[in-house]
């Protein structure tokens, strides 16, 4: 070797310690024989060989190379070789350089991306596998073991076909080894995108549900796959509400349902292009429709000019793009939108692609809801780059600081490690202010009444404590200024390499206009009732004071009408009749009015009720009718309803006795009732073959006191189907009429059925 020159920087240095201390492994090859090992050199060796072997390094095939390379070094020929490492994936460069006393080896092993996607993946809670063409696992993550009930020395070598796992569609049906992704993946050579999947977790004896990406690998030139890398997420908890949500629908169909987020991405000229799955199925706009500019097609005339303006001034400024606009959904309605898009940049700073979302104003989101279809497009964004990690860091970072939310992350001992600007304007501080914080004693110290909040109360610290995601609908955080802020927020624990929980990350919502909405509407619903309880109570007060008069009137016109009946002349004795018939009349109107406030006031019991029994006990009530005028009453009722017996009883016999007093002059009356199960409710229908109501009646007449023909030709006083309507309404159901003049008349009537077990 040459002498260093007098002042270079390793001039009498000890070259010995300076091998030492390097972190790669270094041997010293003799002309002897031989062989001196550094300290990281003999760390590495000693794992494969007591005896110090260097060769045990390497793979059989790396070791005749090198040893060509070591004689040509003590030729003095310095070579590079690249060498295959037993304990690493990754290939080997290894350096041979001549010396005074010998050949100087030093090995530097790259550190494999697959290694490093693992870790990441790991990060992000996702599980990854890399499997050989015959689908044995290769490698695996944590998280990998973790979803599937395994350590990762069992999956090491497992057939991921292997039937423990009992791999099954969502439908329930078994997963074919030929359909699996892996498989899939392998054979067409084409990536497999987000493909349900259900799998058996043996440890805890339960289903887990998983969305599977498969990305083939192939060595250049090659026709066939070498490896095939699987990347899947545990999506158990979404299919479970997905289930509820589901079977909520039923019950809540008449809500509309309201699309809450599209996500969209344009070109960096900002032209959209195909495929855009969710601004097609909001708009009902085909790709040939919306490509480029023509998604302004779909927005209100009156606002395409802002967006347009906002718009052209994101894309020559290369900022934030926010603004607001309706936009047509595929019914022809307009939906208030409120869109954002960043700019998404490479390393060097180059616009790649916009990437931005629509969000409905119309619509009161929850902010779990907002968290998973935000973590659900992060997920995705995430499965399809995971070859340029930087790029899926970089799209992280920004879409964070545009998200409308309020974001913290905490580490294990509840230290605030990050912000995004919506939590700090929430709270009125700064990101910085707030970075290094303990979280609970800067925002969540005190309860709303000002009392202590205990740190092993806190929600978000027992996730920190068990790794257990909360949900929170109401609490409070402390404003910089000292004030409460109402708050719903979600609290999920984030894990290391080893499974331990090391954070968590805390997705709030401000529900301020929430809480005083509900206020306003707690008091809305307070006063009515007070306002019903005051009317029913006045309309009983002044039905029971009235009759003491009346009583009273009526006894002084019987005695008159015994005493002097026949004695004055035939006008006296017809007023009499008159101020008789106006006492009965009184009388009972006063009696159905009393009817109808004690029905308001009555505490209904309800239990399982067959129409059936109901219809027989109507038909004793009206007996009367059908024996004296030959009427008919017939009824296929089957279904059992959710009431009280008793009001239901007077219901349908109202209902039916409606139909038989309202006939035709010279025919018949006849009357029907049916039933059917809708949903959670049973519908109801009394059909009669009676004289009709006209259309402009059909409101009028479930009205107290409302009479459509005189009393000489049809009795009552007008409140029957006013009862009716109030006992429909108690037992949250509804009545309303279809009906023509001389066709007859269909009362529809419906009542909560009885729950299903």
């Amino acid at each position: 070797m040459t002498p260093p020159e007098a002042g270079a920087p390793f001039h009498g240095v000890d070259a010995q310690a300076l091998l030492s201390a390097l972190p790669d492994p270094v041997a010293l090859f003799r002309p002897d024989g031989q062989v001196t090992l550094n300290r990281a050199a003999q760390a590495r060796v000693h794992q494969h060989s007591p005896s110090g072997d260097w060769m045990a390094l390497f793979h059989a095939g790396s070791v005749p190379p090198i040893r060509d390379a070591v004689q040509a070094a003590l030729s003095g020929e310095t070579r590079q070789v690249t060498v295959q490492v037993v304990d690493t994936v990754a290939p080997g460069l290894l350096t041979v350089a001549p010396t005074e006393d010998g050949a100087l080896l030093h090995l530097h092993v790259a550190r494999d991306p697959l290694e490093v996607a693992l870790e990441l993946m790991d990060g992000m809670g996702l599980g990854m596998t890399v499997q050989a063409p015959d689908t044995r696992i290769l490698l695996t993550n944590d998280a990998a073991a973790r979803i599937l009930g395994m350590t990762q020395e069992q999956l090491l070598g497992r057939d991921s076909m292997h039937p423990e796992w009992r791999a099954v569609h969502p439908d329930g049906t078994d997963f074919p080894g030929e359909t699996h992704p892996s498989v899939q993946a392998l054979r067409t050579l084409q990536v497999q995108r987000d493909v349900p999947m259900g799998v058996y977790h043996p440890g805890e004896a339960t289903w887990r549900w998983l969305q599977v990406t498969a990305i083939p690998r192939r060595a250049p030139g090659a026709s066939q796959a070498k490896q095939v890398t699987t990347v899947f997420a545990d999506v158990t908890e979404r299919q479970q509400m997905q289930a509820e949500v589901r079977r909520s629908e039923r019950r809540f169909r008449s809500l509309v349902e309201a699309t809450t987020q599209i996500v969209w991405n344009t070109d960096p000229a900002g032209s959209l292009q195909p495929p855009q799955a969710p601004w097609e199925a909001f708009t009902g706009q085909t790709p040939d429709e919306y490509r480029g500019a023509g998604w302004l097609d779909a927005v209100h005339p009156d606002d395409r000019a802002g967006a347009i303006s906002d718009w052209q001034r994101a894309l020559e400024t290369g900022t934030l793009y926010t603004t607001e606009y309706r936009l047509r959904r595929a019914d022809g309605a307009y939906v208030p939108m409120l869109t954002r898009g960043v700019p998404i940049l490479d390393e060097r700073g180059q616009l790649l692609e916009w990437l931005g979302t629509n969000t409905d104003l119309s619509a009161i989101r929850e902010a779990e809801q907002a968290l998973k279809v935000l973590n659900a497009e992060l997920e995705a964004r995430v499965q399809t780059r995971t070859e340029d990690l930087s790029r899926v860091t970089r799209f992280s970072t920004l879409l964070l600081t545009a998200a409308g939310e309020s974001i913290f992350g905490l580490d294990a001992r509840g230290v605030t490690t990050f912000a995004n600007p919506a939590a700090a304007r929430m709270l009125g501080y700064s990101i910085e202010s707030m970075i290094g914080q303990e979280q609970h004693a800067l925002v969540h110290h005190h309860h709303e009444d000002g009392t202590p909040y205990a740190l092993s109360d806190c929600p978000i610290h027992q996730t920190l404590r068990d790794g257990q995601t909360r949900r929170v609908e109401r609490d409070v955080m402390w404003h910089a200024q000292g004030n409460p802020v109402p708050v719903a927020y979600v609290v999920t624990a984030t894990h290391d390499t080893a499974g331990a929980v090391n954070g968590a990350v805390i997705m709030v919502q401000d529900i301020t206009e929430r809480v005083r909405a509900q206020a306003q509407l707690q008091d809305l619903i307070t006063d009515l009732e007070r306002s019903n309880q005051d009317l029913e109570q006045f309309a009983y007060v002044a039905s029971h004071d009235l009759q003491e008069p009346l009583r009273t009137i009526g006894s002084y016109t019987e005695l008159l009408a015994r005493r002097y009946q026949g004695q004055l002349d035939p006008r006296a004795d017809q007023y009499l009749h008159f101020m008789q018939d106006a006492v009965t009349r009184m009388r009972s109107l006063i009696q159905d009015l009393l009817g109808f406030a004690r029905l308001s006031r009555t505490d209904l019991i309800f239990e399982p009720v067959s129409l059936d029994e109901l219809m027989q006990a109507a038909r004793q009530n009206v007996q009367g009718t059908l024996t004296s005028g030959g009427s008919q009453l017939s009824w296929d009722t089957p279904d059992e309803v959710w009431g009280q017996s008793s009001l239901l009883t007077q219901l349908l016999t109202n209902l039916v006795s409606n139909g038989l007093k309202f006939h035709r002059p010279g025919e018949t009356a006849q009357v029907h009732v049916t039933s059917r199960r809708e949903g959670d409710t049973v519908h109801i229908s009394v059909r009669d073959n009676g004289i009709g109501i006209a259309p402009e009646y059909h409101a009028r007449i479930f009205e107290i006191f409302q009479r459509l023909h005189r009393r000489d030709t049809y009795a009552g006083n007008g409140m029957g189907l006013a009862i009716c309507r109030k006992i429909a309404e108690h037992h949250g159901g509804r009545i309303w009429i279809e009906s023509a003049p001389d066709q007859g008349s269909t009362f529809h009537l419906t009542l909560p059925a009885v729950p299903t077990p």
